[in-house]
């Protein structure tokens, strides 16, 4: 089958600005968050709605449908028309559609709203294209993996922000909130991103779309409603039958157009189609713990397996999930380059396994559940990130839109898949709670075996990926004493880990580059990293430097080479360098970064010793952090020079965050004054003024959600500590119950106590 050459294609890339990586990130983040939004209200949604369960439930399966049909088709129509100009209708349908469901209440309404939302999944797909087309080998990798990764981050960490949004506000807040993200991504695309120059000319293929359309559909439908419309029923079977059907037929046409929508003799290719099928087991594994842990927590303790917490709090213990997912992006991309994306897979889908084997026995308390969530972000961040250099370095450049819709879509199959399942699975195992049935303990046991036995079939699926190809090189060969002068090093603005290609560096050969890496006051620096790429990006070598600054790297014999040193808290530098057979001599001089200090006190008090100071980057990234001394003082002198957010925290005290912008010279000082946390206490007596023991004591939030409960002892005392809001109200029983309203911190003191006399009438 021939295709047309990719227009723009020989072209030479273009530099483009520092935030081009950041916007499409945040691009693809805001597009996630969407995806969320309703998760917060869909026991809520019948009344919101005046509808019925099964029909609120559209709501949310009309926004899978719309997704799953939009990703792939947005990347051929990003292929043939422009791929930003693409991006920018995925962005518009975000922002129509959430302005339709912010002004409504009617159901019809807000389920048109949510599939014209829908349509905007295929932004993601769409900026790892741009990416490809726009950014140097060695840039791409990290930013595919955040691509890549940004599906999971906008779901793990709108989660709780649209909680909490629905707790305090109109629910019609989240949708306003999404169409300002929205707004703001066309902005800042229209503002940073270019448009791409690889083209593919070509016919859009109609019937194929609505072969696709109507196949998807007859499959996802099912797949969703099976629950409510009984999985034996005639119409979830028919529907099946019809997909199976309708998909053949499709997949027999497009393999006779001579311009389809999908090249499927592309997708059939060994490394796609296995990443595809990997994929869905993913897909499968990352939704059902965003389905099994929030339920866990907000069950109630006295289940004895549930964890009584409210809606906004699970979001908070499920949210290290995304932070995991986006720290961890880089790490994949340097095992990409160093090992294979295969081997990057890999190790993703082993932590989601053994995440899933250790939730067996690891659900009984709230840390646990923080450390599942944030290991499962870990071995997702590291698999979602590996799929997109999979899946491009097996396409030609010109189908590379359409490639990565198919693999977002087949994510989406396996979440899709997943939410049934479990759904299932807790709907079938439960217990009696009050009269009211409950998801037990068991099922979510059950649940966890199925998710990890998928992450089972995906880890033998990617075993099954083609291996690194080695192509056999000679030794390094015998150098010479006499050095040779290099070139004034010339500094580079950034340097990234490169993108995983199907063929590997040969071996060596030839001479040697090395020297000394020093401050930017001449001493020398320590394990500072030295690497050596080639014009095109390829890493050629790596190495750190000694004590005394020494480094010695492996040079090809003749060739123009790009030399890099970094260290952290210093600028990176770079030197282009010409060798011959002779070691090359090039020291590198890093300019430092001022670097933060600063000191933490209780505010009208003493320094805190022990409190944390904690500076993050732009992208979110923890960049350093620290401990206060017995002075409260703190010092971070390892930060370049660059915008940060530095965050104070302390024992029994609000934390504090502030923006600061670091330069080169003197380091930044912050001094910060804590505010105690606030405190409530007191007595629960019966009428004689005695101490009442085994008194339940409960404590409400303004919006009427339980963030505390205690049990008073033999003094019949009781207690909150570390409260952050400013309304509660205190409920005492034991008889007759008794309720006081407290207001604490602002402009009341930040300790109330509060006593009660309970009686039997």
């Amino acid at each position: 089958m021939s295709a047309a050459p990719a227009t723009g294609s020989s072209l030479p890339r273009r530099e483009v600005g520092g935030g081009f990586v950041a916007v499409l990130a945040f691009c693809g983040i805001a597009v996630s968050v969407m995806q969320t939004l309703v998760v917060p209200l869909v026991s809520e949604l019948p009344q919101l709605l005046h509808t019925t369960s099964s029909n609120a439930s559209w709501v949310v399966t009309s926004t899978l449908l719309a997704g799953a049909v939009s990703t792939p088709v947005m990347g051929r129509l990003g292929d043939m028309f422009g791929k930003r100009r693409m991006l920018m209708v995925a962005l518009t349908l975000l922002v129509v559609g959430s302005l339709t469901c912010a002004v409504t209440s009617e159901l019809v309404v807000m389920v048109v709203g949510r599939a014209i939302q829908g349509g905007a999944m295929g932004a993601i797909p769409l900026g790892i294209s741009i990416m490809r087309d726009e950014l140097p080998p060695q840039k791409l990798g990290s930013a595919m993996a955040l691509m890549s990764s940004s599906l999971g981050i906008g779901g793990a960490l709108g989660l709780p922000a649209a909680a909490f949004v629905a707790q305090h506000t109109s629910w019609h807040v989240l949708f306003y909130g999404a169409a300002g993200l929205g707004a703001i991504s066309i902005a800042l695309v229209l503002a940073v991103v270019p448009e791409s120059a690889v083209r593919t000319p070509s016919r859009f293929d109609l019937l194929g779309t609505i072969g696709l359309t109507a196949g998807l559909v007859c499959l996802l439908l099912p797949i969703t409603k099976g629950g409510d419309w009984g999985w034996a029923s005639g119409t979830t079977l028919g529907l099946f039958g019809a997909a199976a059907v309708i998909l053949l037929l499709w997949g027999l046409f497009e393999l006779r157009t001579t311009e389809p929508l999908v090249d499927l003799r592309t997708t059939a290719r060994r490394q796609v189609l296995l990443t595809n099928l990997a994929s869905i087991m993913v897909g499968f594994s990352f939704y059902a713990m965003s389905l099994i842990l929030p339920q866990l927590l907000q069950l109630p303790e006295a289940t004895g397996y549930g964890l009584g917490q409210s809606m906004v709090m699970a979001g908070l213990y499920f949210a290290p999930m995304g932070v995991a997912m986006m720290l961890v992006s880089p790490l994949s991309a340097r095992i990409n380059a160093a090992r294979g994306p295969k081997v990057s897979l890999i190790s993703g889908i082993i932590v989601i396994g053994a995440t899933y084997g250790a939730g067996l026995v690891m659900i009984d308390h709230i840390w646990q559940i923080v450390v599942l969530s944030t290991a499962l972000g870990v071995g997702i961040g590291i698999a979602y990130s590996a799929m997109p250099t999979l899946i491009v370095s097996a396409v030609p450049a010109r189908e590379t839109g359409a490639a990565n819709g198919l693999n977002t879509l087949m994510r989406s199959i396996g979440m899709s898949t997943s939410s049934a399942v479990v759904g299932v699975i807790l709907a079938r195992q439960t217990t009696d709670f009050g009269g009211v049935a409950l998801p037990s303990k068991d099922g979510f046991q059950m649940s966890f075996m199925v998710a990890c036995a998928a992450s089972v079939v995906g880890l033998v699926i990617a075993f099954c990926l083609p291996g690194r190809r080695r192509v056999p090189g000679g030794v390094p060969g015998s150098v010479s004493s006499a050095p040779a002068p290099a070139p004034k090093p010339e500094p580079v603005v950034e340097t990234a880990e490169k993108v995983e290609q199907e063929d590997a560096v040969p071996a060596l050969t030839g001479s040697v580059i090395h020297g000394r890496v020093l401050g930017s006051d001449g001493a020398p620096l320590a394990d500072a990293a030295v690497t050596l790429i080639d014009t095109g990006g390829r890493q050629l070598g790596r190495t750190v430097s000694g004590r005394d600054g020494e480094y010695t790297v492996a040079a090809p014999g003749t060739a123009s080479v790009v030399l890099i040193g970094s260290a952290p808290g210093h600028r990176p530098q770079a030197a282009t360098l010409l060798v011959s057979d002779v070691p090359v001599v090039c020291d590198l001089r890093l300019a430092g970064g001022g670097g933060l200090t600063g000191s933490v006190r209780a505010e009208g008090g003493g320094p805190l010793a022990g409190a944390t100071a904690t500076a993050t980057g732009a992208d979110g990234e923890v960049a350093g952090s620290a401990t206060a001394d017995e002075k409260g003082e703190f010092a971070l002198p390892e930060l370049a020079s660059g915008a940060y957010t530095l965050t104070l925290s302390a024992d029994g005290h609000r934390p504090h965050a502030t923006q600061v912008e670091l330069t080169a010279g003197e380091p930044l000082r912050v001094d910060v004054a804590l505010t105690p946390a606030a405190r409530v206490r007191g007595t629960v007596r019966d009428q004689g003024g005695q101490p009442l023991e085994d008194a339940r004591v409960a404590l409400l939030d303004a919006s009427g959600d339980v963030v505390g409960q205690s049990i008073t002892g033999a003094d019949g005392t009781f207690g909150f500590e570390g409260l952050t809001g400013e309304h509660y109200t205190v409920v005492a029983s034991g008889y007759a119950p008794a309720t006081r309203p407290v207001t604490v911190g602002a402009d009341a003191p930040e300790a109330r106590d509060v006593d009660f006399l309970l009686s039997h009438g």
